[in-house]
């Protein structure tokens, strides 16, 4: 089909993926590689693609717009052409839940995986958590999400599209700074962000673009649970705030709960953390501390917490966090006067240590809760499932 005005079609690279629909995609697409996919398909020339391309992106992350048909200022032979060849898609929707303290949390599926996401709303903020990963590959043993193996790495595009999904739900398009209810983002869902390192990085400097979701890197956190090697790149290359799941002091309690800990130690992943660009005492690293009753919850352990940050120069604040129970959990809450005394122990040693209300509980949706009902499936598996619905409609 020729369009007028517009430059016959090339062929498309294989790097390229499109869906089952032989539709491609847009977000999660950087500006140059929409520019590059228009004239792919022969939308334009390579004069006209950053023009276009730079109209599309304002309609996607400044509008929110999802169909093409809306995008006024493209003219109408050029909007029915996209139609054609790309979406601008969201994460379906499996289901929606809202709990008694307004926490929100969405069950979502795409590619036929599911994974999930919660939004926090506090008085002076409100917090997304997003995922990186169908299931997780490190089995932290207080966590829901890692009694499931891992599926796959999300795309960045499914990872900026649960930020699009929650703006649309809370209704913040056109986009504007000022007055937002989804003012933070975090990168602590399902999943270790470390691992999906390209996708998490790419979603990200969309939702920090100025002329994307214009979200300031201040406002953004990735927590990993220790991915040494990766650390430094995720400064260098991402540059947003950055929390450890630390939660414990000593070699043979983090290796029970946190077992990336025999393969990068305490005083490995510390001394990553001292040499984090742009750690200071203005950014300074989090610490995430889950409460275990009789596990890591002793004076002892918060003294050595206190030994640790001090011996390694940290600017540092830790964020305790009371157990959150999920089904066949065998670690229980500890007690809020053993939080409390553990607090102030650390703050007595000179680092603030808040402690987290539980938020979500009875909606799954506290920290340590998420999990989907998702499954690594073999390629024979897939077909066979596949061979076996198309004969169900013959």
């Amino acid at each position: 089909m020729t369009i007028p005005g517009l430059v016959e079609a090339v062929p498309v690279p294989r790097a390229i993926a499109a869906r089952a629909d032989g539709l491609r995609d847009l977000i999660g697409m950087a500006r140059s590689a929409i520019a590059d996919a228009l004239v792919e398909v022969g939308l334009a020339d390579a004069r006209q693609a950053g023009m276009r391309s730079k109209q599309i992106w304002s309609w996607i992350y400044n509008r929110g717009a999802t169909d093409f048909a809306a995008m006024s200022d493209l003219s109408k032979p050029l909007r029915e052409a996209l139609a054609l060849h790309f979406v601008v898609g969201r994460p379906e929707v499996v289901e929606a839940q809202v709990s008694t303290d307004g926490t929100r949390k969405w069950l979502l599926r795409s590619g036929g995986e599911e994974y999930e996401m919660v939004f926090i709303p506090d008085a002076d903020r409100g917090t997304l958590c997003v995922s990186s990963q169908v299931g997780c590959t490190l089995n932290c043993r207080f966590c829901f999400t890692g009694t499931m193996k891992l599926v796959r790495n999300l795309t960045a595009g499914e990872i900026i599209g649960q930020v699009m999904l929650a703006r649309d739900s809370l209704g913040e398009w056109p986009s504007q700074p000022e007055g937002r209810l989804l003012t933070n983002i975090v990168m602590m869902g399902m999943g270790e962000p470390l691992y999906n390192f390209d996708n998490v990085r790419d979603a990200l400097k969309i939702v920090m673009d100025g002329d994307g979701l214009a979200l300031s890197k201040r406002r953004i956190t990735l927590s990993t649970s220790g991915v040494v090697p990766m650390m430094a790149r995720a400064g260098e290359e991402i540059g947003v705030n950055l929390a450890v799941s630390l939660h414990a002091v000593t070699k043979e309690v983090r290796d029970e709960i946190v077992p990336l800990n025999k393969r990068y130690g305490i005083h490995e992943l510390l001394a990553a953390c001292s040499a984090y660009p742009g750690a200071n005492n203005a950014r300074r690293i989090t610490f995430e501390y889950v409460m275990l009753k009789d596990k890591n919850d002793s004076d002892e352990d918060a003294h050595g917490l206190v030994d640790l940050l001090q011996r390694y120069r940290l600017p540092a604040k830790v964020n305790l966090i009371p157990f959150n129970p999920w089904p066949g959990s065998i670690y229980e809450t500890s007690l809020p006067e053993r939080v409390e005394r553990f607090s102030q122990i650390i703050y007595a040693g000179g680092f603030s240590a808040p402690v987290r209300r539980p938020r979500g509980r009875d909606i799954m949706a506290a920290c340590g809760q998420l999990k989907s009902s998702s499954e690594k499936i073999s390629r024979a598996e897939l077909d066979k499932r596949a061979a076996e619905k198309e004969a169900a409609w013959v």
